[in-house]
């Protein structure tokens, strides 16, 4: 129990000092919905939210921002192999579930017009480095397909067809 605690811990402080470095430049105010909220709001998002329940994510998720998370659809979720998402779910894989949605957050602003001019990515909450690019006009992360984004009180929630697995 300890070390998902100070995973946890590790996870919202990453979060927050990115936040509080971006926080000069842009400026979230607090009213309105966080980018937790939005994803639970618009419908298609209902395994990633209780996936970030099950992770104990929801405090990270609901500081202050910017935070991006590339959030993927309940569609997304479901083109995992048979099994891997409940198994996922388990209390014992609870450190594997946190790396994985951890892959999927940037602290500040991600996917910015001079990010995909360079095609260049982000660092991830988990420390991994994401890669964006633009295929035939449409804009990728990791190979995964950005099909929408949704401005929130504390960020952006962008809306991605697969599951990024981090290596």
């Amino acid at each position: 129990m300890k070390t998902i605690s100070l995973t946890k811990a590790a996870v919202a402080a990453a979060l927050l000092s990115f936040s509080a470095m971006s926080a000069t430049a842009d400026t979230f105010e607090a009213k309105g919905n966080d980018v937790l909220a939005v994803a639970k709001n618009k419908g298609n998002f209902t395994t990633l939210a209780k996936a970030i329940e099950v992770a104990g994510l929801q405090d990270a998720l609901t500081a202050q921002g910017p935070v991006t998370i590339f959030a993927p659809t309940d569609e997304a979720f479901a083109k995992l192999p048979p099994g891997e998402l409940e198994a996922l779910l388990k209390p014992e894989n609870k450190d594997k579930l946190v790396k994985i949605l951890t892959h999927h957050v940037v602290p500040g602003k991600a996917l910015e017009t001079d990010d995909l001019k360079r095609s260049r990515g982000a660092k991830a909450a988990s420390g991994d480095e994401l890669k964006f690019e633009l295929v035939r006009g449409r804009v990728r992360v990791d190979g995964a397909r950005v099909t929408g984004d949704y401005d929130a009180a504390n960020g952006t929630v962008v809306a991605v067809d697969s599951v990024l697995i981090p290596n």
